[in-house]
């Protein structure tokens, strides 16, 4: 199944934002993209070879921003049990997909839940 351009260019431009993050580190368990930080994941990238949507998951701790992510079209709380500790899977392909913009705020904010106070200093820094 051919994924969407605009959502390729769109998991792209979350996948390169979230690995910009200071300490970032891409892995693949599971076969499947990572962000991590401090060996912790704060963005579950999944896979851009067609075999599954595209999607992301990450960790939302702020209500009103886990609120708004789930009034996205096709996103629920993440399997597994995530979905109680703030993890939402948002798809891409989904017509009325968030923006690129707003994925990535969503991303630090994922970040900033995972990352170390001296990660989150290096990023404050960064942007002040």
């Amino acid at each position: 199944m051919a994924v969407p351009k605009s959502a390729l260019r769109k998991w792209e431009g979350v996948r390169a934002f979230a690995l910009g993050m200071p300490g970032a580190t891409e892995d693949f368990p599971w076969g499947e993209s990572v962000a991590k930080v401090n060996k912790k994941v704060f963005v579950f990238l999944g896979v851009d070879d067609g075999s599954h949507p595209l999607g992301i998951t990450l960790k939302l701790t702020d209500e009103e921003a886990h609120a708004h992510a789930l009034t996205a079209p096709g996103a629920e709380p993440a399997g597994y049990g995530l979905g109680r500790s703030g993890w939402v899977r948002i798809p891409l392909e989904e017509k009325g997909a968030p923006a690129a913009e707003l994925l990535c705020d969503w991303v630090e904010e994922s970040y900033r839940a995972i990352a170390t106070k001296k990660w989150v200093a290096e990023l404050d820094a960064r942007e002040g």
